[in-house]
C-alpha cells in the first residue's frame, strides 16, 4: 500500500510554513494556477495527499475543508506570459503570486520540484512534494481544482474542445478539435503541437476545384461559314456562332 504523505518532512522548519505547489504546465490550452497553504497541524481535514491520486469528489471535499481551515492564496500565470517567457518561468511566476496572496508572509517555504522560485524568502524544493509533504499535498489540491474550473467555465466561452472534461491537456479529441477549429487565444503558441497547427491554418486556402471526367463533354466543334472579303476573290473563315467548350 503506498504511503500516504505526512508532516514528517516538515519537522524542524519554523512556522508558520507554507507548502506551494501547482497545477497545469503540461496542458496545450489554458494558465498555469499555483497555491500556496499553511496548514495548522492541529487542525486539518484528513486524508489529504497528492491531488492526482484523488477522485475529483474527494479533491472537490477535501478544498472545501482547506479553503476553512487554512491560510491559502493562489496564483495564475496567464497564457501570453507563458508563451512570453515560457512555461518554466510561467511557474515559476505563478507560485510567486500564490505565496504574496497567502497574506502573511511564511518563515519558510517548501516547495514542489527540484528548484525554488528566486525570491528572497527562506525555501527548499522537495522533489515529488506532493507526494511526501502535506502542506504541498494540500496546496496541490487547491491549485488542481482552482484551474479545473477555471476551465470548465472557460470551456462555455470556447465549446467545442472538451476544456470541461480534458481541461486542456492534448488528448485525442482536443487534438482533433484544434486541426479542425484552429487555435483560441488560450491555446500556448510556445508548445510544438499548436504551433505546428497554427502554422497549417496561416497557410493561404486554395480553391477547392472539381474535376469533371472528360467524358462527360458533348463535343461541340464550331461552324463556319465564307464571308468575302470587299475587293478580292478571297474568303476567309468565321465562326457563324459563338461556341462555349
Amino acid at each position: 500500500m503506498p504511503r500516504r504523505c505526512s508532516f514528517k518532512l516538515e519537522i524542524g522548519f519554523p512556522q508558520p510554513l507554507a507548502g506551494v505547489d501547482e497545477a497545469g504546465c503540461a496542458p496545450l490550452a489554458g494558465p498555469v494556477v499555483a497555491a500556496a497553504i499553511i496548514l495548522d497541524r492541529e487542525k486539518f481535514p484528513r486524508g489529504i495527499d497528492d491531488s492526482k491520486n484523488l477522485p475529483l469528489e474527494t479533491r472537490e471535499a477535501l478544498y472545501a475543508k482547506l479553503v476553512k481551515c487554512a491560510s491559502w492564496g493562489v496564483g495564475v500565470a496567464t497564457v501570453e506570459e507563458i508563451d512570453s517567457i515560457n512555461i518554466y518561468w510561467a511557474r515559476m511566476l505563478a507560485m510567486t503570486r500564490a505565496v504574496e496572496a497567502l497574506g502573511i508572509e511564511p518563515a519558510w517555504v517548501l516547495v514542489d520540484g527540484n528548484t525554488c522560485p528566486r525570491w528572497q524568502r527562506p525555501s527548499k524544493a522537495i522533489v515529488d512534494g506532493d507526494a511526501k509533504c502535506r502542506s504541498i499535498a494540500a496546496a496541490s489540491i487547491i491549485a488542481k481544482v482552482t484551474r479545473d474550473r477555471m476551465m470548465v467555465e472557460l470551456a462555455g466561452e470556447y465549446p467545442g474542445y472538451g476544456w470541461e472534461t480534458n481541461r486542456g491537456y492534448g488528448t485525442p479529441a482536443h487534438q482533433r478539435a484544434l486541426r479542425e477549429k484552429g487555435p483560441t487565444p488560450l491555446h500556448r503558441r510556445s508548445f510544438a503541437p499548436v504551433r505546428a497547427i497554427e502554422a497549417q491554418w496561416a497557410q493561404p486556402q486554395l480553391p477547392v476545384i472539381e474535376i469533371v471526367p472528360a467524358e462527360s463533354f458533348e463535343s461541340h466543334p464550331p461552324q463556319f461559314e465564307s464571308a468575302p472579303i470587299a475587293g478580292t476573290q478571297d474568303v476567309v473563315l468565321v465562326p457563324s456562332q459563338p461556341h462555349a467548350f
